[in-house]
Formats: C-alpha cells, structure tokens, sequence
C-alpha cells in the first residue's frame, strides 16, 4: 500500500554556526527539577509503516522485546522524522494530541488514539539544557506518528508522559550531534530519550508490490545499511555526520535528512564504553531498512 507523505522537504543548508559553552554549574541548574536516577539507555526505533501501529510483524515484536529490557521512565523525549521544523520546539501540552499525519491508510489506523500526558517540567528543563539555542515551547503540536506508532509497542497503556522535540532544518548534522550532547544528563534523570526515523529511507523508489518479501533491499541500499552499521559499531560517529563525504549509496539512502537525523540524535547521546545493540535490522520494500539501536 503507497504511503502518501506529499512531496519530499528539501535538503537543509549546513550552513556553519558556534555554541557557547556553558559553565556546569548553569547546567545543574537547568537540570535540577527531576530527580536523579540509574542511566536510562536511549533508542534509534526504524518505525516505517504507520501500519506497523495496528499489524503485528517481527519488528513490532522487536519494538515490544527492547521494551522489556528497558527500566519504567519517568517520562520520555521523543526526536520524530515527521517534526521537522524551521527552529526547534517542544512539546508543552498537558495532554498532547495524537497526529494522524499520513494519508491513504484503512480507518482502523485513523481510529488509533494514543492519550499519553505531556510534561512540562521535563519540556522547560530540556529548553535550558540547550541554552544557548533558543528552543521555544510549542503547545500546538501533539505526538505524531513517528512517535505514537512505536512507543504504543513499548507502552501500550500510555502510562509514560511523552513530550517531542523537533528537528530544526536549517542545523547541519553536526548541529544536531552536538545539540543531542547536552541532552545527557536527562538520562541520569529517569528519561528515556527515543529518536525515530529510518536510516535507509527512499519512498520514491520503494517497491511496495513486495513489502512483505523478507529482508528484501535493492544493492545500494543494502550498501547504505552496511556502511552505517559498521560505523556505528566502529563508534565512528563524525563519518555519519559528515554528508559531505558519505559515499553515492547515502545519498540514495536519504533523499532527504529529515528520517536518518533521529538517529543522529541518539548517537550524540552515546557516552565511552557503552555497549551499542542493533536490533530489527532488516531491510523492507527495497528501498527501507528497520534497523534500530539500543545505546546503555
């Protein structure tokens, strides 16, 4: 079935820009209102289809599993594909509304709610953390599907406050490395910060007669997959933030940044030493792969 997005958001000028630093005593500060807690891991959850929200299939059984491994968060911090955005914002609703952002799905799909509480504590604290850049605090948002779809998998009671923050995209790569950087002590206060997205992602040439041949992806996108695995697992991040440099196959891989940026967010977050676990790590449609990661 043809999931009708509307034309693709151009690619973003990567144009240079320098953050200030902030002294550590600034930062406890901003981070000061939620309580301290063993490290959350953080996640990268290739979310595909928004079908993936009422079909069961391997990666939603995937999506169930890492939930299991994972300790209750007091809240969660969402980086969707599908808030991308001219600054960054995050969510403040008390109540955040469930986006049905898509279009040409059955209506069982549409029907889905996922009435998950906002958090504004975490939303303001999170706005500090970022200081210098000016995030602003949006109540006209809601959860969209790259963020319902997936954690209803990891808490279907939605029971867990969840708040998003949006892709700004006029920041380059590296930008958004950076910025994910001073997200890291929210980890250290019980949040569980997901990015999604897909790291190989081309709708345009997706053959959707075979979407549910197994592991099927075309030569350069199954290139794609391999490249950003092995540096991942090489821990070899500035390679997957330099697009500049990244070979043909990449550019094929994403057309447009907006769904492999999520994954740069949680890669940011990676501290020394923490294990990396690939997870749904298959390829879908020719042209999709699933991959998701788990860091801690």
């Amino acid at each position: 079935m043809k999931f009708n997005r509307g034309k693709f958001i151009s690619m973003f000028a990567a144009a240079p820009f320098l953050y200030s630093m902030k002294s550590l005593n600034d930062l406890d500060k901003n981070s000061s209102g939620l309580p301290k807690t063993p490290k959350m891991p953080v996640l990268f959850l290739g979310h595909g289809s928004p079908m993936n929200a009422i079909t069961e299939n391997e990666f939603v059984k995937g999506f169930r599993d890492i939930g299991k491994t994972i300790p209750k968060p007091a809240a969660i911090l969402c980086v969707s594909a599908h808030w991308y955005t001219k600054g960054t914002k995050i969510t403040s609703n008390e109540i955040q509304n469930t986006i049905h952002d898509f279009g040409g799905f059955p209506k069982a799909l549409f029907d889905v709610q996922y009435p998950a509480k906002g958090n504004f504590e975490l939303a303001k604290e999170t706005k500090g953390l970022l200081m210098p850049l000016e995030a602003s605090l949006d109540d006209s948002w809601g959860l969209d599907h790259g963020a319902w779809s997936v954690i209803k998998h990891l808490y279907p009671n939605a029971d867990i406050p969840v708040i998003q923050m949006s892709i700004d995209y006029s920041q380059s790569p590296a930008q958004h490395f950076e910025l994910a950087t001073k997200l890291q002590k929210l980890r250290s206060k019980g949040i569980l910060i997901i990015g999604s997205g897909n790291i190989v992602h081309n709708l345009g040439m997706s053959d959707f007669q075979n979407m549910h041949r197994d592991n099927y992806g075309y030569g350069w996108a199954k290139e794609a997959r391999a490249f950003v695995n092995t540096k991942i697992n090489d821990r070899d991040f500035g390679a997957l933030t330099n697009f500049n440099a990244m070979p043909k196959f990449m550019q094929m891989a994403m057309p447009t940044p907006e769904h492999y940026l999520p994954l740069v967010y949680s890669l940011g977050l990676h501290q020394k030493n923490e294990e990396i676990c690939l997870f749904n790590d298959k390829m879908l449609a020719g042209s999709l792969s699933m991959t998701s990661i788990r860091i801690g």
